[in-house]
């Protein structure tokens, strides 16, 4: 049974293809498009886990999407009540979305891909528990999920024990851990839904100046972790914008503007929102242990991604083990709806003995051919190496160059795990700068993770377990700790701080985010590991993922070529061939993205074509009764288009591409004009009296805190 899972029209669309409940196939559609965080229909990821199962859309006997829609404009219907008048413009701008898209998914399904089979929904909480739990190595276990806001949900508590899932608790919207620290993100000069993990790469670098205030003033927190936002402070509810404008007051500061430089304060703002994200994860996990007794713990939803707070919650020991779904943010939820969709029919989870997610390596890849092909049409100078591959690139990270390294199947989710990496010496001190200004472009205080042979990992970090995903942090040994101070890369306020035998991969407060490497997970990258402590006697290197900054992972040959031809890499080790850099390279910039329209087919073109001559054969005859002087000419020029269109869509199809691309930028733009309209008339006419009507009558938005998960939210079968 072939049961494929999406996740589309928010941010990070995906597609997973399960295949009698084993995971064939998981990508995100921005890896095809090269639009970061692709909201748009994934088309691409879905036609790429097709073709690595080898079969055809009329294959597929289910689709699951990751969201039930109804419930969610309910969401945003009330929403808007609650606030109205103020949101006037974004409503209105993102409704003619649910009606074109989120609305109308079997419709969509079939004009893309000739679906025309059953689709089902899952609820957002739902499909990122399932994720969570199901490929997990655990026979049970608790799980808990955080994000921004599902339907209504924004975290839940649920216990999975064999093939069977049940949520049990809800914190509700407008009351949000992840929009709680998108605020500060958005504060701090950084992208919301992108960029929070700057912000936790940030905060090392800063003090917990603020914490008590954040508690005091802006979130209330429970002893079992439920909390409370001062809605005073934000704009998420009713504007485009995430912090309020009282966020100035917190620390006696203006928001930071992109791309200026970052003061002491900002740090300490960093330092006291991720101690508050913490203090709240810790007390829902011990309180997830007192009503589950579970010994295990799953962990999946965007804020699962923060591996400083995975560290603090695997330390904290309520639970004796915890796993984390590697694509924990929505396209994660792919994946768990897929996995929804097939123990629904009654399958049974068999004991699990690993983890399900073969090393997260679930993406296309590329033989050969396709690699060489991609560095002649370069012309770049290469070698064919073969085994000697392995070798060749710990001898290059040994003489302190930097290694592009792609091979094998794409990742899945937002790490580069050795496949789609850029690789260097964790052991120079250069390498950590280096990597960061003139290879990823990006900020200077940025770290790196250290990629460690598994069984290495206790004897160069206070970490005894694996760590595949990259997903926990941890401190570095004692014993590879200098006492020798260093200063800071960006003139950084504090200036002396510890550093290691591993310099490039060790945080300012002596910690790293961790990636453990073995043969089962990925065994590619861990000869090449393997390689490199044969010939230095160290285990780690540098791991980073293979783009630039605000671009995609790369996914293709031609890619890898184009990134590596746009920064200074040094070296571009494509399957067992290594690239180097003609003399004459000056640095190329990449191409632009373009967001991907599915092909027409030819019978679409000539409908298109028709339509067109019908449209303007209409629109010509009543301009020929206009009372102005041009009105023959008009006429005249709306029946050559209309030939036109009729010629064209009869006889040669291909001949109306560019009309078609005209038509189409038209008619969306004239799709969201009415639509503004419409819907603006309706906020104004209908929501606004309805929300004055509801205040007059004393209705307040939902209180924080842990609530019991609604049952009415929980079948498979509908989007409601």
């Amino acid at each position: 049974m072939n049961i494929l899972g999406i996740s589309a029209f928010y941010h990070d669309s995906a597609s997973c293809l399960l295949k009698d409940g084993r995971i064939v196939a998981a990508a995100q559609e921005e890896r095809f498009t090269r639009v970061r965080h692709d909201p748009a229909f994934p088309y691409n990821a879905i036609m790429s886990c097709l073709s690595q199962a080898g079969i055809e859309p009329s294959a597929i006997d289910m689709v699951v999407f990751y969201e039930k829609p109804l419930i969610k404009l309910e969401r945003v219907l009330e929403n808007a009540v609650d606030f109205a008048p103020r949101g006037f413009v974004p409503f209105c701008r993102a409704m003619p979305s649910w009606f074109s898209e989120k609305l109308v998914l079997p419709r969509v399904l079939k004009r893309e891909l000739r679906y025309d089979g059953p689709v089902r929904f899952a609820s957002h909480h739902q499909a990122h528990a399932a994720a969570a739990f199901y490929p997990s190595p655990f026979e049970e276990a608790a799980i808990l999920t955080t994000d921004g806001v599902g339907e209504w949900a924004t975290g839940s508590i649920g216990v999975g024990k064999g093939g069977t899932l049940r949520l049990e608790r809800e914190i509700r919207f407008p009351h949000s851990l992840g929009m709680l620290y998108s605020a500060f993100t958005e504060f701090l000069g950084f992208k919301v839904n992108s960029d929070e993990y700057k912000v936790m790469g940030l905060a090392p670098y800063g003090r917990p100046a603020f914490v008590n205030r954040i508690l005091e003033t802006i979130v209330k927190v429970d002893d079992d972790g439920g909390f409370e936002l001062n809605l005073d402070w934000f704009d998420f509810q009713y504007g485009a914008r995430t912090a309020g404008a009282r966020f100035a007051s917190l620390a006696d500061c203006p928001p930071r503007q992109p791309e200026s430089p970052l003061k002491q304060v900002h740090m300490d703002l960093a330092r006291s929102i991720q101690e508050v994200t913490e203090t709240i994860l810790i007390r829902q996990t011990r309180y997830a242990k007192r009503i589950t007794g579970m010994r295990h713990l799953c962990l999946a939803g965007g804020v699962a991604l923060n591996c400083v707070a995975n560290g603090k919650i695997l330390t904290d020991g309520a639970f004796d083990d915890i796993w984390i779904q590697p694509a924990a943010g929505d396209a994660g939820g792919a994946l768990g709806a897929a996995l929804l969709g097939w123990y629904s029919t009654g399958a049974t989870r068999e004991s699990p003995t690993g983890d399900a997610m073969q090393g997260a390596l679930l993406g296309p890849e590329f033989d050969e051919s396709r690699m060489r092909a991609a560095l002649e049409k370069a012309g770049l100078p290469y070698e064919q190496l073969d085994n000697g591959i392995y070798d060749g690139i710990a001898e290059c990270l040994d003489a302190g160059q930097v290694v592009g390294r792609f091979c094998g199947r794409m990742e899945f989710g937002p790490r580069a795990l050795g496949s789609r990496s850029i690789l260097a010496d964790a052991r120079n001190p250069a390498m950590q700068r280096v990597v960061n200004e003139k290879i990823k472009f990006r900020e200077g205080f940025r770290p790196f993770a250290p990629a460690v042979l598994e069984e290495h990992v206790n004897g160069w970090f206070e970490l005894d377990r694996p760590s595949p995903y990259m997903l926990l942090v941890s401190q570095v040994a004692p014993e590879r700790l200098l006492k020798i101070p260093q200063d800071e890369p960006d003139g950084l306020e504090r200036l002396k701080i510890p550093r290691s035998t591993i310099p490039a991969v060790t945080h300012v407060d002596g910690s790293a985010r961790i990636q453990t490497v073995s043969a089962t997970s990925q065994p590619d990258f861990r000869r090449v590991i393997q390689a490199f402590h044969d010939r230095t006697d160290c285990p780690v290197v540098l791991n980073t993922s293979f783009n630039l900054r605000g671009q995609p992972i790369v996914c293709t040959p031609d890619e890898a070529v184009q990134t590596f031809l746009a920064c200074d890499i040094d070296v571009l080790a494509a399957g067992p061939f290594m690239a180097r850099k003609p003399a004459d390279w000056v640095r190329q910039p990449l191409p632009r993205p373009r967001a991907f329209r599915r092909p027409r087919r030819i019978g679409e073109l000539r409908r298109l074509g028709i339509e067109t001559g019908v449209l303007f054969a209409i629109i010509g005859l009543l301009t020929w009764f206009l009372p102005t002087e041009p009105r023959v000419a008009i006429s005249i020029a709306a029946w050559c288009f209309a030939a036109f269109g009729f010629t064209t869509g009869l006889a040669v199809p291909n001949a109306i591409r560019g009309l078609e691309g005209i038509l189409d930028r038209v008619g969306r733009r004239a799709n969201s004009f009415v639509g503004y309209i419409l819907f603006g008339v309706v906020f104004a006419l209908v929501l606004t009296p309805t929300a004055i009507i509801r205040r007059l009558g004393g209705k307040r938005p939902e209180k924080g805190g842990w609530h019991d998960w609604a049952d009415e939210s929980s079948d498979l079968d509908n989007m409601y």
